[in-house]
């Protein structure tokens, strides 16, 4: 699904006072993985082939770069992974482009046997990303919605982003990332998003840690 670009609501002299940092660059669409096989590892407690149902224990998923882990997921309609739903939860972690995120519960979506989609929900959900200069991007909210196909996660509800020098809170917005900065984005349905403002906190001198290739060298 490609990514629909809207028209941002921020006023034009925020825009040009926060620049490339939060622009970004041109979005690279990733190159589509050779194997799109689906490996799911875990302990079965329920089959239910007739229904295509299944609960398991201590599960891991990986297909092409994703990789989802929880202590238990609960398969609905979709042991075959064409259109299907899985809520996973306890300890919640899935890898993907270079991010992570962390949560108590999640709702992993399968599209066409592929990975399209993740909701995961907790108190708060997580996001964590080393970015290209070095610097390492955190960000928290009660829910955070991940997109395999535009790249993007939307952190909708007490959303808190810190990346680089800037600081961004609000009810919604969205990173992308493969861009690596936020760019304006749809409120998911039903989300309390309050007025739809942003307040943006940049840190002009604040040091940039980047890391030690000494250290990074060493066994």
């Amino acid at each position: 699904m490609a990514t629909s670009c809207r028209k941002s609501n921020l006023p034009v002299p925020l825009l040009a006072t926060l620049g490339a940092s939060l622009l970004g660059v041109a979005e690279a669409a990733p190159a589509p993985c050779a194997n799109q096989e689906i490996v799911l590892e875990g302990k079965p407690l329920e089959m239910d082939y007739r229904n295509n149902n299944a609960v398991l224990r201590d599960v891991v998923i990986t297909q092409c770069s994703v990789r989802i882990q929880a202590a238990e997921a609960d398969i609905k309609g979709g042991l075959n992974f064409e259109n299907s739903h899985m809520t996973i939860s306890g300890d919640v972690r899935i890898t993907a482009e270079g991010g992570s995120l962390s949560s108590d519960k999640a709702i992993v979506s399968f599209r066409n046997k592929l990975i399209s989609a993740a909701t995961i929900t907790g108190t708060p959900a997580q996001f964590e990303q080393k970015r290209d200069d070095g610097t390492t991007a955190r960000g928290r909210a009660n829910t955070i919605d991940y997109d395999t196909a535009s790249g993007t996660v939307s952190f909708n509800t007490n959303a808190f982003l810190s990346y680089g020098r800037n600081e961004a809170t609000g009810q919604q917005f969205v990173y992308n990332i493969r861009k690596q900065s936020l760019e304006p984005g749809q409120a998911k349905p039903g989300a309390s998003i309050g007025n739809g403002r942003v307040r943006f906190v940049i840190h002009p001198d604040k040091p940039v840690t980047l890391p030690d290739k000494d250290k990074e060298k060493k066994p």
